[in-house]
């Protein structure tokens, strides 16, 4: 039986992650909505980790702060359709 082998191309990197590691806490401000616009999808959701290709602290921190966005009005729960 024949494997498929895995690709290492289409593996993304963390874009909060230093070459040291992950910094914690992990935090991403919810005001900045430029950044925070392109991890979500032109509905409203978030992407996922393999999507975004970010780590588990800050995917973490990302839903958080989008949630945050959310409630102060800065972002909208659903897209523009």
């Amino acid at each position: 039986m024949i494997r498929k082998k895995l690709n290492r191309k289409g593996q993304k990197r963390c874009r909060f992650c230093t070459k040291e590691g992950c910094p914690r806490p992990a935090f991403i401000d919810f005001k900045d909505v430029a950044s925070l616009k392109k991890l979500m999808s032109p509905q409203g959701k978030i992407h996922s980790r393999k999507r975004s290709g970010t780590c588990a602290p800050f995917q973490r921190a990302i839903s958080s702060a989008i949630k945050r966005a959310r409630i102060m009005g800065l972002l909208p729960y659903v897209g523009d359709n």
